[in-house]
């Protein structure tokens, strides 16, 4: 076997153990479990909180002790048992914990997926540049088909989700271990923690385009779990109203579109990015959630079909453009000592605080319009985010100013 495809095997596992259960597991929680929408949001939560420290702490085991393949093969191994664990628990406290203790496990396993990919195409002569996305790829279609086999298993309600995450968890820690060794790199000590959790690049604060910039990241990151954590549960209330639709009764597949859609408008970045500037493309992220809730807030599994599959489509859009066409900002906008360092400060804003606001307010504003009979006003709900977003996509053109350089953004790309 090719060591390309070797990396291709690992980057469909990474996020094959992801897809099993990131987006039903909100289902299965309230229609199983019965926790209430700010009890699934905080669970949901729990992955912002553990990217505030979880990866960086890791990245340093695998800089200063430990080789990243032996790393990352021993966290999913250890997220894999958590969730057979998990599987077992019917009360929100001890799930509570278990998932946070798994998200501290699993949520540092994708940068040190980067890591091991990057690390071996090198050491084998590859161009990381070149020949890293064709591989990373497959990373999304592992989603996808997780998606797809919890649901026409009829397990998106079912803790046997977590059964198939653990088990191909396992699978893939026991497959790291296999990998070529990544071998540590002796890096001076204060600099590495520092560099590994982003400090240093909080020197960008001190130009008021890049506070603008970081604050926004946040905001969107905080859209990202929102769909995530209450989309199955969504679909699943119209199960009286259209039980044999197709959207009730394979709600990841339904979903699932939104990552093939994620796919196909990566290819289209680099058009909108020469022709637009990063600046409109982030806008069109921006009004791209928008609609993605909007739609969500008008749409219904029975004819309102249509209108669940255009937010699918639409969702490529307002999660690619925004967290691509951000990192090349901040690629550019950073000074080249720091920039490793300001792509972290860029996870930390989005996939960190972002994330686990999205995920403990999104709960609040679900608990909100819930009736005191468990009923819940979906309607209300999306149009909530829906104008959340409206308001983020009005402020944002105000107060960030930027002006486009196609020259400036040829020489990031090269």
């Amino acid at each position: 076997m090719s060591i390309k495809t070797r990396l291709l095997l690992m980057n469909f596992l990474e996020f094959f153990v992801w897809g099993s259960w990131l987006i039903s597991l909100g289902g299965y929680m309230i229609v199983t479990l019965h926790f209430t929408g700010g009890e699934v949001g905080a669970v949901y939560a729990t992955m912002g909180i553990a990217s505030l420290f979880m990866p960086a702490l890791m990245g340093i085991v695998a800089d200063r002790w430990v080789n990243a393949e032996k790393v990352l093969g021993s966290l999913h191994i250890i997220g894999a048992v958590l969730l057979i664990w998990a599987s077992t628990i019917t009360d929100y406290r001890t799930f509570y914990l278990i998932m946070l203790l798994n998200s501290m496990a699993f949520m540092p396993t994708i940068a040190l997926n980067n890591t091991v990919s990057y690390i071996i195409l090198e050491k084998k002569g590859f161009d990381i540049v070149k020949d890293f996305p064709p591989i990373r790829v497959w990373g999304t279609i592992g989603f996808i088909v997780a998606m797809w086999m919890v649901d026409f298993l009829g397990w998106t309600k079912s803790p046997m989700q977590l059964y198939v995450s653990a088990g191909s968890g396992i699978l893939l820690g026991l497959y790291a271990f296999t990998m070529p060794a990544c071998t540590r790199v002796k890096i001076e000590g204060i600099r590495s923690f520092i560099s590994a959790l982003g400090l240093d690049a909080f020197v960008l604060f001190k130009r008021k385009k890049m506070i603008i910039f970081f604050l926004f990241a946040m905001l969107l990151g905080a859209s990202l779990q929102i769909t995530n954590a209450f989309g199955s549960p969504f679909l699943d209330d119209f199960k009286n109203l259209y039980p044999d639709s197709f959207g009730v009764k394979h709600p990841n597949l339904l979903i699932s579109f939104s990552q093939i859609s994620e796919t196909l408008f990566i290819l289209t970045i680099p058009f909108f990015l020469k022709r637009f500037g990063i600046k409109n493309v982030m806008l069109m992220s921006i009004f791209a959630w928008v609609f993605r809730f909007g739609l969500f807030a008008y749409g219904n599994p029975g004819p309102g079909l249509y209108l669940l599959v255009l937010s699918m489509i639409i969702y490529g859009m307002a999660f690619d453009f925004f967290n691509i066409s951000g990192s090349l900002f901040v690629e550019k906008e950073a000074d080249i000592k720091i920039r490793a360092s300001a792509q972290g400060l860029f996870m930390l804003m989005t996939n960190g605080i972002g994330a686990y606001l999205g995920g403990t307010i999104s709960g609040l504003v679900v608990d909100y319009f819930t009736s005191a009979t468990g009923e819940k006003n979906w309607h209300n709900i999306w149009l909530s985010f829906a104008g959340y977003a409206l308001v983020l996509g009005i402020i944002f053109p105000l107060v960030f100013r930027y002006k486009h350089d196609r020259n400036a953004l040829e020489a990031v790309k090269h």
